[in-house]
């Protein structure tokens, strides 16, 4: 099987649209900041006002998210997550390209749920939709759907981590955790021993993955590329961190693990430590 390229352009895309074997999936979360309140909103109704020509809605916040889990966004369990994708249409001969419209961590969370559940033929649309748009191709509305298929989960438990693992790492010169948010959230608190590479930083002005050389300066710098580390990502909830995951496995690492409930289970525990 040819080797499956993390990113695809949108020319990529465009020229690949008719092929019977791609699977396109919009995986469009909203959120807003009310104070200290965030707000999460399926970007269903966006979809079915424009997407891709062909592409299938993939609901991450009602459909892919477990309501039971340690955090808002946790991961829902493979049996689920088999169903859902195979409603979506995805089984394993297909190559899946994923994107959203606002600014790609969302897609990156669905690619690495995929590749969670042992999927790897997936690509993230560089730049998303805004690129696709930018580029002045056709668009779609309304809901397009494409037949069930049968996708089978094999987990990888090792590229996820829950707080008790983290807690249980704090200290552990072998692991270094990654926060994925802003310099001035990371400055405000992050769990102790952690490095920053904000995922705003990942990306150019234009939303598209910044070239390896940049990429490789940025983590090298903090220790992240040291192959007697082994990289967990997290960030607020477990979505941003997916992006510092995707770009570490631009540069050849594929042993990064996310910390899928990340600050949001890490402070609901008033004892957890703090660094500031």
């Amino acid at each position: 099987m040819a080797h499956t390229p993390s990113h695809v352009s949108v020319e990529w895309l465009r020229d690949h649209l008719d092929d019977p074997s791609l699977r396109v999936l919009d995986a469009t979360v909203h959120l807003t900041f009310n104070g200290d309140r965030v707000e999460a909103e399926s970007g269903r109704a966006t979809y079915e006002q424009q997407h891709v020509p062909g592409a299938a809605f993939v609901d991450l916040l009602t459909e892919l998210s477990d309501p039971d889990g340690e955090a808002p966004f946790a991961a829902v369990d493979s049996d689920t997550f088999a169903e859902r994708l195979g409603e979506a249409g995805v089984g394993g001969e297909h190559h899946v390209v994923v994107y959203d419209s606002v600014n790609g961590i969302w897609a990156t969370r669905l690619w690495w749920q995929l590749g969670l559940e042992g999927f790897d033929r997936v690509s993230v649309l560089d730049g998303g939709f805004a690129a696709w748009l930018a580029a002045g191709l056709d668009t779609a509305s309304g809901v397009q759907t494409y037949p069930p298929a049968t996708f089978t989960a094999r987990r990888r438990p090792e590229r996820i981590r829950s707080t008790a693992q983290v807690e249980a790492a704090l200290g552990d010169p072998d692991v270094l955790l990654v926060n994925a948010l802003g310099r001035d959230e990371f400055a405000r608190g992050h769990i102790p021993g952690s490095v920053n590479v904000p995922f705003a930083e990942l990306v150019d002005q234009d939303g598209r993955l910044r070239p390896v050389e940049e990429l490789r300066a940025l983590f090298a710098s903090v220790g992240a590329l040291d192959p007697k580390r082994r990289p967990v990502a997290y960030c607020g909830g477990g979505i941003a961190a997916t992006s510092a995951a995707l770009a570490l496995a631009e540069l050849g690492r594929d042993d990064v693990a996310v910390y899928d409930g990340s600050m949001n289970a890490w402070t609901a525990g008033a004892d957890r430590p703090l660094e500031r």
